[in-house]
């Protein structure tokens, strides 16, 4: 791993993680739509939203694992290790939804299907609201690796 990896995962990982966060909320409005009207193409989006978010999401979880093990200052404080751990409870949730919607018709989202995109909405929200408490200095200056 090069010295530089550290300072090139952060910016890497903003960009990479509100793509998930979006994809997730979006899934749970597709999930709201489809309860509401039960026409397949809001089932058929969200399996895809999901999906968006998942790889997305498995990109951005690998590159803020990468910060974390070359830049210190991320793990300083608690806001960095509830940001990480609640972002992987996001993608945990959501990729078991994505098992559920693979289930036929009305059941892959009424009830199960909904609850765990709300979960994961949640969790993803969350995680961004932790991104927001830890200091601007933190995540995005680049810091002199060793």
């Amino acid at each position: 791993m090069s010295a530089s990896a550290g300072r090139k995962a952060v910016p890497l990982y903003l960009l990479l993680f509100p793509v998930a966060i979006v994809s997730f909320v979006g899934a749970l409005a597709s999930d709201i739509a489809y309860a509401a009207s039960a026409f397949l193409m809001w089932l058929n989006d969200a399996e895809w939203l999901i999906a968006i978010g998942l790889a997305f999401g498995a990109v951005a979880a690998i590159v803020l694992l990468v910060a974390f093990v070359r830049r210190p200052s991320i793990r300083r404080g608690p806001f960095g290790w509830l940001h990480l751990a609640v972002f992987v409870v996001a993608l945990l949730v959501e990729l078991f939804n994505a098992f559920v919607h693979t289930s036929d018709g009305w059941t892959a989202v009424v009830p199960g299907g909904i609850t765990l995109s709300a979960i994961g909405a949640l969790c993803g929200l969350i995680a961004v609201a932790l991104l927001f408490r830890m200091p601007a200095a933190r995540v995005l200056n680049p810091e002199p690796i060793p």
